[in-house]
């Protein structure tokens, strides 16, 4: 097979401790909780030629009865909103993309819409949206429902609210303002769009009082890998933050998205496929494997198992630790995706409900890799080559030393075998990434193929 003539992208997915569930005991990570400690990780990623730094973000704290599970982890607590935060950063980088998550069930379209645009052009064109629908029941409860909403209507909302976005984000065109001192013409009034949305869950009449920025609009990153969460995927995302363990669920992931984006007019090229990965890196194969094992050994069995029970959106605690994990249990509201894939892995592997919260305390269903740089490095090469990713998001066990570890040990030998940029192609993150510079919509030209 011919190798790929494109390289990988890598994102850096900063959460303020480290990705393993038991990361804040680890002695040598970072407490996290100030600028300080995400200027140091943005820096370090910049220093590197990462593509982007990605943030997740909930809104719910989950507290459940302030249970012995809830005062040993942090439960959904997060030092900063994500996009104050990256606003934050915006000032103290130049090349690297800044993507926050935002969902679709607690926002409001216009809201969201501003911000981003607004962080866009703070940034130069870096902004990138991750859209979340939101699986975490407790969140529901912060915004005047009295129950999770369910999936099914999620997605439905989530449908017209990114449709609703995209329009706002062509509010004007790009030449729009004149700013013309000596007629006293501020803008062309032919290049401003009012949206004019008027749908199932929305009336919103715009125009967006955001200019356009460099790259066009923020860049759209998605999670959803349920079969509606594709469909959204395939027609609006650029980007996906992926869930796949072994190479054969990645390659078949990779070629059913891929596929389904031609029936909505688009190309292979205009939608990115990162998974997360979990690396543990050592010098050698027992180093790595100590460093993981120190990590393991800090998880407490309440923390494992309210972990699992989140992940799959199935109460778990009336069951037997050491007893096989429920393999028909009942049907979730949760995500679907992220529950089908822990069950897989517990039919694959035989485990039971204690060796399955082990198998995923570092990755929470990602892929997760214990070895050398060499061996991360193949790993990734043999993923990439074979159409399984086009990059990677990068899910540090402990900040900062994980992140570092795999800068030092894995980057240049990527480098070495020609899989990753020596300098960024560009200074927004379209350009970084490969992507098309959207056109606008409703601008000479574009207004039927926007109908």
């Amino acid at each position: 097979m011919a190798r790929r003539k494109d390289k990988i992208k890598l994102g850096a997915f900063l959460l303020f401790t480290g990705h393993h569930v038991a990361a804040w005991r680890h002695p040598q990570a970072s407490v996290g909780t100030e600028v300080e400690n995400y200027i140091e990780l943005a820096k370090l990623a910049e220093a590197a030629k990462f593509d982007a730094i990605f943030f997740a973000d909930g809104v719910a704290a989950r507290l459940k009865d302030v249970d012995a599970a809830s005062r040993k982890a942090h439960s959904g607590v997060y030092p900063f909103e994500p996009i104050t935060l990256l606003s934050a950063l915006s000032s103290i980088t130049k090349n690297i993309g800044l993507i926050a998550t935002a969902s679709t069930s607690y926002s409001d379209p216009y809201n969201l819409a501003r911000q981003f645009g607004s962080l866009d052009r703070l940034s130069g064109g870096r902004a990138g949206w991750n859209l979340v629908t939101s699986s975490d029941p407790d969140a529901a409860y912060n915004f005047g429902h009295d129950t999770q909403i369910l999936h099914g209507d999620r997605y439905d909302r989530a449908e017209e609210f990114a449709d609703v976005v995209l329009g706002l984000w062509d509010s004007w065109e790009d030449d729009a303002f004149v700013r013309d001192r000596e007629s006293g013409r501020y803008f062309d009034p032919e290049k401003l769009h009012r949206l004019d949305h008027k749908g199932q869950h929305f009336k919103v009449r715009g125009p967006l009082n955001i200019p356009r920025s460099p790259q066009g609009r923020p860049v759209v990153v998605q999670a959803g890998a349920s079969e509606p969460g594709k469909e959204l995927a395939a027609r609006t995302a650029e980007a996906i933050f992926a869930a796949q363990i072994t190479l054969e669920e990645a390659t078949t992931f990779y070629a059913d998205v891929k596929g389904r984006l031609g029936k909505f007019g688009r190309s292979h090229d205009d939608l990115k496929i990162l998974p997360g990965i979990f690396p543990v890196i050592g010098r050698s194969e027992s180093e790595a494997q100590e460093k993981f094992e120190a990590l393991q050994e800090l998880i407490q069995p309440e923390v494992g198992l309210n972990l699992l029970s989140q992940l799959s959106g199935v109460d778990l605690r009336s069951y037997p630790l050491d007893g096989p994990v429920p393999l028909d249990p009942p049907v979730t509201n949760a995500g679907k995706s992220r529950q089908e894939l822990l069950l897989d892995l517990a039919r694959r592997e035989n485990l039971t409900i204690r060796q399955l919260y082990l198998r995923i305390a570092g990755a929470r269903g990602h892929w997760q890799v214990v070895g050398t740089p060499t061996q991360i490095a193949d790993v990734l090469e043999e993923r990439f080559e074979n159409y399984g990713a086009d990059g990677f998001n990068i899910m540090a066990p402990i900040m900062p030393g994980g992140l570092a570890d795999f800068i030092h040990l894995v980057v240049p030998e990527l480098r070495r075998r020609g899989l990753f940029r020596q300098e960024y192609e560009g200074s927004t993150l379209r350009e970084n990434l490969g992507l098309k510079r959207p056109p606008n919509r409703f601008s000479a030209g574009n207004a039927v193929a926007a109908e």
